[in-house]
């Protein structure tokens, strides 16, 4: 990471700078007695926009998290909490391991338990992001025409191209699973799960059915591209999909979902307009037909997942088949899909949805 470009965090309206450095050293975060203090670095300064609520007792605030983040909030032998509360002079309750519930903050300075929420907040969010990306909303784009068309890009590509550098079967998308992504989820409970279905309802209310007009959005998908700089070397191809009448309405429509759900901290704010594709070859999928692009980064303990790819020479590719026709579809419905599922058709699972009409 650039010194004049740190990770940035950002809770309560404000915005926190995360030290890269200790995060280069860091290998597991309960064992690691450094970790901690140089996580709250970048909390030195409380955000006073919290709900603190005055009691007999002094003052209190209360923190909603998923159980499976409890963990770094107690650290090892119960090290994080202790460090916690010795510093913010406060007590800190956390449900049992398993236990859904709140984390309670109790002190007898409103400044105290301010400070203590901010930090866990901090260490919250940073687990959080260490997580692997469990679900993600999506266009399903796999209708039967489209399907079809895009087994025969790939009879066409083989025959054609077969010869070229890292061209074969085993890099294409499976038909059945062919999406477009509006952004990456780490839901880590059934009331996550449901806080996104309710903001996706929220959305249909406030503007999709404005913009969409109580009707499904009639859309092609045609040509290709590719995602790096250098079309000798590739790693993801992808049809591009846009409005057949010429609008802009779905762009305008992923952009503020996924505004929306970046402001209520749901997706992780990286960048600010969605790309329209759908991946049709991914080198990933060489060793294993499951992988899912470059959202394999962490696994559950947070460690960093190298994933090793050979990629393919795509200049012919993209010369013969720059403007390919895969079909035209109707969008109808916006998904919650979870990521390693397959439901009966032989699509991601969805665990919600909105429809448009």
């Amino acid at each position: 990471m650039e010194v004049l470009r740190p990770q940035l965090i950002r809770i309560g309206g404000r915005i926190y700078r995360k030290n890269p450095i200790q995060e280069q050293t860091y290998q597991h975060e309960e064992e690691d007695e450094d970790f901690y203090q140089g996580l709250m670095e970048c909390a030195d300064e409380p955000c006073d926009g919290y709900d603190v609520v005055q009691t007999q007792q002094g003052f209190q605030c209360t923190v909603k998290a998923p159980s499976l983040l409890y963990k770094h909030i107690v650290g090892k032998r119960g090290d994080t909490r202790k460090k916690l509360e010795a510093e913010t002079k406060t007590s800190i309750s956390i449900p049992k391991p398993g236990q859904e519930g709140e984390i309670v903050i109790t002190g007898q300075h409103r400044s105290g338990v301010i400070s203590a929420r901010t930090r866990i907040d901090v260490l919250l969010l940073t687990f959080r992001r260490k997580q692997p990306f469990t679900h993600f909303l999506s266009f399903f784009l796999n209708e039967v025409e489209v399907q079809e068309r895009f087994l025969k890009f790939q009879e066409e590509v083989l025959e054609k191209c077969s010869m070229d550098h890292g061209v074969d079967s085993t890099i294409f998308q499976n038909p059945k699973k062919l999406h477009l992504t509006i952004g990456m989820l780490v839901l880590l409970s059934e009331q996550e799960i449901q806080q996104t279905c309710e903001m996706l309802k929220q959305c249909k209310e406030e503007f999709i059915d404005d913009i969409a007009g109580g009707k499904p959005l009639e859309v092609e998908m045609e040509g290709i591209e590719y995602m790096n700089d250098d079309p000798g070397m590739v790693d993801v191809l992808y049809a591009k999909v846009h409005m057949k009448d010429g609008s802009n309405r779905l762009q305008e429509l992923v952009d503020r979902v996924l505004e929306r759900f970046q402001a209520s901290g749901l997706i992780v704010k990286e960048w600010n307009s969605v790309k329209l594709h759908a991946t049709v070859m991914n080198t990933l999928f060489r060793k294993d037909p499951n992988a899912e692009g470059r959202y394999n980064l962490y696994t559950a303990d947070g460690k960093y997942i190298f994933k090793e790819r050979e990629s393919f020479d795509g200049r012919n590719i993209l010369k013969l088949f720059e403007n390919f026709y895969f079909g035209t579809l109707k969008l109808n419905s916006i998904h919650i899909s979870q990521r390693f599922t397959v439901d009966s058709f032989g699509n991601y699972a969805s665990c919600g949805q909105i429809d448009f009409s």
